[in-house]
């Protein structure tokens, strides 16, 4: 009987043991609640795929360019020059005007 300190927790022990408890329950809480939201959420139309895609088909920059084309806000080379910006390659580096 020498770790003996009576018949009972102290003050310190119930307010320990309150505090986890009160913890633990807004933890499993919380967990129930963001696994439900996660779980209740729709599918996007192409289902899980398209959520991990950056963006999505048709809008991404040489879509929105081709756009631009087609409406005649720019002319073709323009157009091409853009596209050929966009893409990385060098074709129209040397016949850049100095500005």
């Amino acid at each position: 009987m020498m770790f003996w300190y009576g018949h009972g927790m102290n003050g310190w022990g119930w307010l320990v043991m309150s505090v986890g408890t009160l913890l633990f329950w807004a933890l499993l809480i919380t967990l129930g609640v963001l696994l439900f939201r996660a779980l209740a959420r729709p599918l996007p139309p192409g289902g899980w795929r398209s959520t991990w895609q950056k963006t999505p088909p048709g809008n991404g920059p040489e879509h929105i360019l081709a756009e631009r084309y087609a409406r005649g806000e720019i002319d073709e080379e323009e157009y091409h020059r853009r596209l050929a910006t966009l893409r990385g390659s060098p074709t129209d580096a040397g016949r850049h005007p100095a500005s």
